[in-house]
């Protein structure tokens, strides 16, 4: 990682860590004041400042599977409790608080950048990821989240926990929109069990992406907001695959 001279954004410090190209862009990794950002192609991406949403990106998924009993072997913990594919590592608060929580089973996590990636177990966000890519129950896949799921013979989760870009009607990448739209959503629906939970992660409220998982064959369609103090609450789009 390089170091260079802090620039002043109103009262703090801003430092870029690390700057890389990949095959999507640019992705810089920066600190403000005693919090990291990412910035992907120039557009702020998350930051470690505040990770309830993140959080609740997995526990409201868990809590659906409890609901109605459908988590994998039973109510059971490690290899017989419910698989989870983390679509996206970001900061790390998603995959920490899935690790913590031992009724988990498999925990797949697919990350696309390979410097966010580097970041965690060679830099700064190794504090906030907690050692969670060393756990036994995780698997981290350096891959496009939109490619492995078009993979005929992928595997099938008890829930998908979607963090990519900034949500259905703000992306950063342009390809990244496809995942939102009906080939997206009808690959998503193939990589459930039946019964199985999507979770995604979205910067502000989406009816409009309410009613596309609805047209897509989701039952049990729900938002839950999550106040921030920039105003626009962060939600979590919630929607079954039917039994």
């Amino acid at each position: 990682m390089t170091t260079a001279l802090p620039e002043r954004d109103g009262r703090e410090a801003v430092v870029t860590l690390d700057r890389r190209e990949g095959p999507f862009g640019e992705v810089v990794l920066r600190q403000r004041g005693r919090h990291y950002e990412i910035i992907a192609n120039g557009c702020f991406l998350m930051d470690t400042a505040d990770g309830r949403s993140e959080r609740l990106l997995i526990q409201a998924a868990l809590d659906e599977l409890d609901r109605t009993g459908d988590g994998g072997d039973g109510a059971g913990s490690g290899s017989n409790g419910p698989s989870v594919l983390i679509g996206g590592l970001g900061v790390g608060f998603s995959l920490a608080y899935a690790v913590a929580e031992p009724r988990w089973g498999r925990i797949a996590i697919v990350e696309r950048e390979n410097a966010i990636i580097d970041w965690h177990r060679n830099g700064p966000l190794g504090a906030f990821s907690g050692g969670a890519l060393e756990d036994e129950r995780v698997e981290v896949l350096h891959a496009d989240l939109l490619e492995y799921l078009a993979a005929a013979d992928g595997e099938r989760y008890h829930a998908l926990c979607l963090d990519i870009d900034n949500g259905p009607d703000w992306t950063v990448t342009d390809s990244n929109s496809g995942l939102y739209g009906a080939d997206g959503l009808a690959a998503l629906w193939h990589r459930l069990q039946p019964g199985g939970v999507l979770a995604v992660w979205s910067a502000q409220p989406s009816p409009a992406f309410e009613e596309a998982l609805r047209a897509a064959g989701f039952s049990d369609v729900a938002t839950h907001e999550v106040p921030v103090s920039r105003g626009v609450p962060d939600v979590v789009h919630l929607a079954r695959r039917a039994g």
